[in-house]
């Protein structure tokens, strides 16, 4: 179950950092051989370096994440795609919240931490509860090429999720 935890941890750092090594150097301020075996699953991070990759996903990404490692244990032939369910699901989650009427899309900035790329742009989905702290959120990284297909009105986004974002995030 460790290597699914980090597979799925190692490619939403890719997603946001561009490479571990950036990632844990500059973020978790940890070396190289401390990053190596907890990935490895010889030691543990610390608390504060933990709550520094929990910070890597929204709550509710967090919590999808634990589903996802549990049904990983129920049907070990989901552990080979452990990484591709999780963002389908990420995907089908948003674009059901979506079309129930209950999400809303937007466009928010990006944590570029190189000021001077724009690759990308985020997308964020959130179900509110009107209680501060408790809304729901999963967020997704698209290639900045779609920005002009989906500034617009909310409309065009919902229906730009609805069509594209599957097969734009996940790859299917």
């Amino acid at each position: 179950m460790h290597q699914m935890y980090v597979d799925i941890i190692i490619d939403a750092i890719i997603e946001q950092y561009e490479s571990e090594e950036h990632f844990y150097t500059e973020y978790l301020e940890i070396q190289e051989t401390s990053w190596e075996n907890w990935k490895k699953g010889r030691t543990n991070l610390g608390s504060e370096e933990m709550q520094k990759v929990k910070n890597l996903f929204t709550d509710y990404e967090w919590m999808l994440t634990q589903k996802i490692l549990r049904q990983t244990i129920l049907f070990p032939e989901k552990r080979n795609i452990a990484v591709s369910e999780y963002k389908r699901l990420k995907t089908t989650i948003a674009k059901k919240w979506l079309q129930t009427g209950v999400g809303l899309a937007e466009l928010i900035p990006t944590k570029s931490f190189n000021e001077e790329e724009h690759d990308f742009i985020d997308l964020k989905v959130t179900v509110s509860y009107g209680e501060w702290g408790f809304d729901d959120i999963v967020t997704f990284r698209l290639p900045s090429t779609l920005q002009p297909q989906l500034e617009g009105s909310k409309v065009e986004l919902l229906d730009w999720v609805n069509e594209n974002l599957m097969g734009t995030y996940v790859g299917e």
